[in-house]
């Protein structure tokens, strides 16, 4: 049972606090929070669970907004961190972002949506379609009402649908004239690659998005060929776990709208869709630098929205770079962006120029790291493909549709 959420911005300042039973929790636990934070630096940031001298703490941090859940009585870790994660992604979808001045702005819809998701310290409604029929999504016209009639409250007068339906997370009465069902696989993919350019890591965290309009309550079944390369899989509540267990088919009665209806992990792949080739040399206090980029081409698809990103090093006094493709900009904090775009297919983006160093020292010891970026369109790059999607209980015909993204995550190349 969670007795208190807090959200803290990134200077620690507490901009929300929910209090959630009788039990009023002192935000002295914050500032406890915060001086650890600030003495133990990132690595207590990456702490899910911690035990202060009076309270259980739980953390998620997402876009510079740390949440904070705190308990004295023990209770599962998980359910905790998988409800902070919820209210971060319900609140996400609300505002259409996450940070401070969103927050701050939209005080009393992240209160209202609290009352709903947690009642007495247990999760309660946290499906993002049904709190939508519940509390209604901020916009213009909601602000100018609220302001005119003096009515800030954004909750419903009426029961949402899905307290009338045999499933908590679709309304029982969803009447489409077209029925159709669009299923996503996005993809991000991590890679580590060293500066010998040898693959150190290179995994794919996927998501199985989908976009359902179908009249009634329908029963689908989604059945991949590949099933096996699938690991740490995490459903949507509407999966039944059974089927999956036993034949790797999930069954599943759909919300109403667009949800997550799995994320995966595929690990331990052979090669990336890019390359990209640093080459540094120093001597007497400049450092030439030289960058090629280029596609392997193994999947047929076009490589768009390509970037390369570095960190200047704090020793260089001046840097100048030049690009046969895209464009190159230095920012004041030395952050370094080369824009490529679309890898071209007649030749090779490369990019290359010189540093000067600080006074005194003739060649460089700290290295940059290149943070690349890509997207590309109508490939899944793990190998997952989907094999088909039944609907099963209802008698008429329904449109279905597939669609798969894959783009960069922690995608990293060392010189």
């Amino acid at each position: 049972m969670l007795q208190c959420i807090f959200l803290l911005s990134d200077s620690g300042e507490v901009m929300l606090e929910k209090q959630l039973t009788g039990h009023r929790v002192d935000r002295s636990i914050c500032g406890w929070f915060w001086d650890q934070s600030i003495s133990q630096g990132d690595s207590f940031k990456q702490l899910p669970v911690i035990a202060s001298p009076t309270h259980y703490l739980f953390q998620v941090f997402r876009e510079g907004i740390t949440f904070l859940a705190c308990t004295q009585v023990e209770m599962p870790p998980l359910m905790a961190i998988e409800f902070l994660c919820r209210v971060a992604d319900v609140l996400n979808d609300y505002l259409g972002g996450l940070n401070e001045d969103l927050i701050k702005d939209n005080f009393v819809i992240v209160y209202e949506l609290l009352d709903e998701m947690i009642d007495n310290g247990f999760p309660l409604t946290t499906e993002l379609n049904i709190l939508q029929e519940m509390i209604a999504p901020p916009n213009i016209v909601s602000k100018v009402l609220s302001v005119v009639t003096g009515n800030s409250s954004n909750v419903s007068d009426t029961l949402p649908g899905a307290t009338a339906s045999c499933v908590p997370w679709r309304t029982a009465d969803a009447k489409y004239a077209q029925n159709e069902v669009y299923v996503d696989l996005v993809e991000e993919m991590d890679a580590t690659i060293n500066r010998d350019g040898a693959l150190m890591k290179c995994e794919v965290y996927g998501e199985v998005q989908v976009n359902s309009h179908i009249t009634g309550l329908p029963d689908l079944t989604l059945s991949f060929t590949n099933p096996s390369i699938l690991d740490q899989v995490r459903f949507h509540p509407c999966v039944r776990f059974r089927p999956w267990e036993s034949h790797q088919i999930l069954s599943f009665v759909p919300p109403d709208g667009q949800f997550k209806l799995m994320s995966y992990r595929v690990r331990k792949l052979k090669s990336t869709p890019i390359y990209v080739k640093p080459q540094l040399t120093s001597d007497g206090g400049t450092c030439r630098l030289n960058v090629m980029v280029g596609s392997r081409n193994d999947h047929g698809k076009t490589i768009d929205s390509v970037t390369v990103e570095f960190q200047l090093p704090s020793c260089i006094l001046s840097a100048d770079f030049t690009s046969n493709h895209g464009t190159v900009n230095i920012l004041a904090d030395k952050t370094c962006t080369w824009n490529i775009g679309r890898i071209p297919k007649d030749k090779a983006p490369s990019m290359s120029g010189t540093m000067v160093l600080e006074t005194g020292l003739e060649r460089l010891h700290v290295f940059p790291t290149f943070r690349v970026g890509f997207k590309i369109m109508g490939v899944a790059l793990s190998g997952l493909q989907i094999d088909k999607l039944d609907l099963k209980t209802v008698p008429y015909r329904f449109y279905k549709g597939f669609r798969a993204v894959t783009r960069a995550g922690e995608f990293e190349v060392r010189s």
